[in-house]
């Protein structure tokens, strides 16, 4: 870290451990009221990302920084571990988790050969380190589809993995029929496992494609949103609201935006 990043890392330190003494809002906060602001910062990280958007990820970046502070903040007045300890634990884990980095005491640099042997370091590491599975660092909380991105990577570091795409297709339509066969039966559970089955198998092939899953399905809510965003303002400058509209009437005006924006 060069000096001016360590100055500006200990001015937000000091301007966190003024706002906890200081200040009433700040001081009523615990781990567990800052918990859903966290999740917010984060999911507005992953907005500007998106977007690519560099000035909005250069501001959320500081905004989580500042509850990461806060949290060790928390940590210390509770006697549970100190900043100190948070920044050490994790550059330990660092070295520990990149011995072709940074070889043990008199060991030899681990060999690699590309990124994904890294992460078959990693996983086998984490495992030796106590974890008893490697899904077990997969968040419970995570939304369901990034979820099972995680859970099959996870998967694929230990050999758990299909050869090819073509037989995760076969896959995907071996699990839409079992879903067409749930639907004739009219069984509402058993038509939401086989979705899920569905669901999960579209994202391994879209894992297969080397295309994140999540970021394909935000970009498709996104080319909907703005079409039917317009699609209401237009139908506001006609006098009738869509609700007063017939659904041919709706795809009129939507084939005409999409048109527009094709050309």
């Amino acid at each position: 870290m060069s000096g001016s990043n360590a100055e500006a890392f200990l001015r937000l330190v000091k301007i966190m451990d003024e706002l906890r003494a200081q200040c009433p809002w700040d001081k009523k906060q615990t781990i567990h009221t800052l918990r859903q602001l966290t999740i917010e910062e984060t999911y507005e990280l992953a907005d500007a990302i998106t977007e690519s958007d560099w000035k909005s990820i250069k501001e959320e970046l500081g905004d989580l920084m500042l509850h990461l502070v806060f949290y060790a903040k928390i940590g210390t007045e509770q006697g549970k571990f100190s900043l100190d300890e948070v920044i050490n634990g994790v550059c330990d884990k660092l070295i520990a988790r990149h011995p072709h980095i940074y070889p043990p005491a008199g060991a030899e640099r681990t060999h690699v050969n590309n990124e994904e042997e890294v992460k078959r370091n990693w996983e086998k590491l984490k495992l030796k380190e106590g974890k008893k599975s490697v899904l077990g660092g997969v968040p419970q909380s995570l939304p369901s589809m990034v979820k099972a991105m995680r859970l099959q990577e996870k998967a694929r570091q230990v050999g758990f993995e299909w050869d090819n795409k073509e037989q995760v297709w076969d896959k995907v339509d071996e699990e839409q029929k079992e879903l067409f066969e749930a639907i004739q039966s009219g069984d509402i559970n058993k038509m939401e496992d086989e979705l899920g089955d569905v669901f999960f198998s579209l994202v391994n092939f879209a894992r297969f494609l080397q295309v994140d899953a999540e970021n394909a399905l935000e970009r498709n809510n996104k080319k909907f949103i703005r079409p039917f965003t317009q699609m209401e303002e237009q139908a506001l400058q006609t006098g009738k609201p869509l609700q007063d509209m017939t659904l041919e009437e709706m795809d009129s005006i939507w084939n005409s935006i999409k048109k527009q924006q094709t050309r």
